[in-house]
Order: structure tokens, then sequence, then C-alpha cells
């Protein structure tokens, strides 16, 4: 069976993503190719989601996932509101996808997340081999209002830095609060990016309904807007 081409469409995942200041901006730089320049604050990301069904995708199947980085200066989405982002470490459970991301430079591998809410907390577990590595809660609320706009990640393919732009659209949850971020396992390499202390989250967001497309845009870094 040939493989799935791009762009891919998924719609209603339910996702938390957000960034924080990194404990060690030393162990993160050591991440990140030395020709991109990392944001003036050193800040993370995470994004960790579930979709539910194949039905809400165009070609994937369901599939979890939780991928981390560093954001970076100087390769902001073209509307100039989000910073542009490297891939550290990306946990997907899903095989198909795993192959269609490895060849757009992405540093997939096997990994779960599961999202579950009660009382109106969010506990988000990602799981690397079967082994819990990071554990968020959040204080989350009903939708309020609608985000939008594009994403841009850079990869390496062949060789080449690579920046895809990925659009998306949003429900986003009002109120919505970060209460902890746990690196689990403080010898697996996801640590590297383990928050300071007390931490601080610079941006994000809870939907229940997240929709984008999966990659889009893509193209040499020095050929894009």
């Amino acid at each position: 069976m040939p493989g799935l081409e791009a762009p891919q469409l998924v719609t209603n995942s339910r996702m938390l993503y957000f960034t924080w200041v990194p404990a060690d901006p030393d162990a993160v730089r050591a991440l990140v190719p030395q020709e991109l320049q990392m944001a003036d604050n050193n800040q993370c990301f995470i994004n960790q989601y579930v979709v539910d069904t194949s039905d809400q995708t165009s070609g994937f199947q369901a599939y979890s996932l939780t991928y981390a980085g560093a954001d970076l200066a100087g390769h902001d989405t073209p509307d100039g509101a989000v910073p542009g982002r490297w891939w550290t470490h990306y946990f997907n459970s899903s095989a198909e996808m795993r192959e269609y991301a490895s060849k757009r430079g992405v540093p997939a591998g096997v990994g779960e997340t599961t999202l579950e809410i009660s009382d109106g907390i969010l506990t988000a577990t990602t799981s690397s081999d079967g082994t819990p590595v990071i554990r968020t809660t959040v204080r989350v609320g009903d939708v309020a209002v609608q985000g939008r706009g594009q994403l841009r990640y850079i990869t390496r393919v062949d060789g080449t830095l690579t920046s895809g732009l990925y659009p998306f659209t949003a429900g986003l949850v009002q109120p919505w609060e970060v209460l902890s971020m746990e690196f689990l396992e403080s010898d697996h390499p996801v640590s590297a990016l383990r928050p300071a202390d007390p931490l601080e989250v610079t941006w994000g967001f809870y939907s229940p309904n997240a929709a984008f497309c999966y990659p889009g845009g893509e193209g040499p870094m020095d050929s894009m807007p």
C-alpha cells in the first residue's frame, strides 16, 4: 500500500498545548541545531493530544501524540503571532503516522498519551515505551472563544532545514491554568526540557475540538515567508 500523501486533515482532537521556561537552558540548547537561535527566554513547548477515531482524520487512523521541543527566534509564523519551533521529542501511538512524520524530519518515536478530565481538572499523561514520562495537570472550563492561525515547525530533511506551516482552528476553554508539570523519569532524554521552579507558563490553551492540517506549506527555510 502506498504511503499517505501530505497534507492530512485532523478534526476534533482533544489538545493541551503550552509553553514554559526551562530549568536548564543549556540542556535544551544542546538539542537544537547550532544554526537556529532559541527564543530569548529559552522557552519550550509541548502538545499532548488525542484523536479518538479515524473519522476525525482524512487518512490517519485514531492515534495519540505528545511532541515537545524549543521555541526559536527569527522564524515566526508569517503573521508574526507565534514563534517557529524545533521538535526535540515526539511520542506517537501509530506506526503509520510515525512513518509519515519521520519522512518529514520529525524525531518520531513510540509512545502513548491520555487526557482525562474529572471535576474540572485535566490530567495529561505521556508514556514512552510503556513508561509514564510526563504528567500535566490543568484546571479547565468550557469553550469560551475560538482560536485560529498557523504554527511553524522546522525540521531537517536530507540535510536541509525545512519549514512547514500548519493551519489550525480550535475552541479554547476558559478558565485555563496549568497547575503542575512533572517529568517522571529523570534519566529519560525528554527530562532535558523540565520546567524551572516555580513553573512559568508563557502561552497555551486546552481545546476539546482542535482541527489542523498535518503538515502543509513545506519548503526549504530560505524560500519560506
